[in-house]
């Protein structure tokens, strides 16, 4: 699958050495078009066992397109593009499925603010990799290639610096961490000795054979809700592979859904912190939305993508936003979802509050969101979206993304529905939320009876 963002796949199928080199090579050569001659890249990775094959791929493209190399190993995600602007980098590439199974691995690239490429950016990284239009040099004209290994421990201090560390190692929590076997384990169990936490720690080599599907969602969250229990912890974390993302469990071992990671920090930066704009996707529980109106503060909503909601933050000078995905971007720190800064402000709104996970959670505003990925022909999509858009005739209909429809009441919205064709994998997400579960569940149902009826057709 290609995208503005990069090129992702199942290795020895979709996704081989030759395409990784070959989309390298489009992005070195794109960064030369921009005006770098010699252009300094960051290369990190996660654990996935395909990572060291994929790793040679990128090496051979940014070496023979005369680029300099700054290797971090392997690092979250959030790190490498922390250490981006560090570097006075031209760009980065990071070889991470993310969230994906072990047997999907992909390259994101970035631009020289840390932040994922645009529409625009990686638009034309795509026509070069398509076109075949290299930067690939003579022998006298290869780069070069060096390591550092002082970038997670510069994220630590980074973070560090953005919470009350001092606040939070007075209370001394006791946490529970899966790091899944990704490259959060790089930093986190350093993150968590540095704020002063006991922490009982599962999953924690660095071996990418993930003991169970690497997405943060309450499914995969049943070894850390045990771990939580048995340790008697405050609160737990887990991550995905490459830790831009993060999912709470609560003191009573109760995961409380990708999307509430966001909702905490919202929650905690908007009565904490300081105020202002608040963004988030369309995609995302109305719990943040809720929050933003309880404090006065405008809030809006992108198409679904990081470098969307990012790109927003900076313009807007919001502070605070993210993805309902586990996917909490801090500005203070950097625009991009970061999954270790997460982690610390959520304990320093624990610390602050004086409440237990479990309160804050029953505290916070809670809607019922149903999430469903169903497969769907990708050139028929359009007639689905088209389809569908006919049918309905009592929402209000956001066409940005896929179709978002709104049912609202006296101007604010009760419940909604997303459908998008994914970014990621080969299907239509669809997203459903409402006020009570059964609402809820009766329109995931009519959404889907609608869709698999289209899919039918064909």
């Amino acid at each position: 699958m290609i995208s503005v963002s990069g090129i992702r796949g199942v290795i020895g199928q979709a996704l081989s050495a030759g395409s990784a080199l070959d989309f390298v090579q489009a992005y070195a050569a794109w960064l030369k078009n921009e005006g770098a001659a010699q252009p300094t890249v960051l290369l990190a990775r996660d654990t996935r066992p395909s990572g060291e094959m994929m790793r040679h791929a990128v090496l051979a493209g940014l070496i023979g397109s005369g680029c300099r190399v700054v290797d971090l190993g392997i690092v979250a995600t959030p790190t490498l593009q922390l250490a981006i602007p560090h570097h006075a980098a031209q760009g980065a590439i990071c070889i991470t499925a993310s969230h994906n199974p072990i047997e999907w691995n992909a390259l994101k690239f970035f631009q020289p603010n840390g932040m994922y490429l645009n529409k625009e950016m990686g638009g034309k990284v795509i026509e070069l990799f398509h076109a075949k239009n290299f930067a690939c040099g003579n022998w006298d004209q290869m780069g070069t290639v060096e390591t550092d290994e002082t970038a997670t421990q510069h994220h630590i201090e980074r973070v560090l610096q953005l919470v009350d560390a001092d606040l939070i190692r007075a209370r001394r929590f006791k946490v529970a961490l899966d790091g899944c076997c990704g490259a959060g384990n790089v930093i986190s169990p350093l993150l968590l000795q540095e704020l002063g936490c006991e922490t009982t720690h599962i999953n924690t080599d660095l071996s990418g054979i993930f003991p169970h599907n690497p997405e943060p969602l309450n499914e995969n969250m049943a070894q850390l809700a045990q771990a939580v229990r048995d340790s008697g912890a405050d609160i737990g974390f887990a991550h995905d592979a490459d830790a831009d993302r993060v999912a709470i469990v609560t003191d009573e071992g109760e995961p409380i859904g990708e999307d509430y990671s966001l909702v905490w920090a919202v929650a905690h930066v908007l009565k904490n912190r300081r105020q202002g704009p608040v963004v988030t996707n369309l995609s995302t529980t109305m719990a943040v939305e809720t929050l933003a109106r309880q404090y006065d503060c405008p809030f809006e909503r992108t198409p679904v993508g990081d470098i969307n909601v990012s790109g927003r933050i900076r313009e807007i000078g919001a502070v605070i936003g993210g993805e309902g995905n586990g996917g909490v971007i801090i500005p203070d720190i950097q625009y991009g979802r970061d999954g270790i800064a997460a982690i610390a402000l959520t304990l320093e709104f624990l610390a602050k509050s004086e409440m237990r996970a479990s309160e804050i959670s029953r505290a916070l505003p809670r809607f019922h969101i149903l999430k469903s990925a169903l497969e769907f022909p990708g050139d028929k999509m359009s007639a689905l979206l088209s389809w569908l858009k006919s049918k309905e005739k009592t929402a209000r209909v956001d066409e940005r993304d896929g179709l978002r429809f709104d049912w609202p009441r006296e101007g604010q919205s009760t419940s909604w529905a997303h459908v998008r064709p994914s970014g990621t994998e080969p299907v239509v997400r669809l997203i459903c939320e409402a006020q009570t579960a059964t609402e809820a569940e009766r329109i995931q149902k009519t959404m889907r009876e609608e869709i698999e009826s289209v899919a039918g057709a064909w």
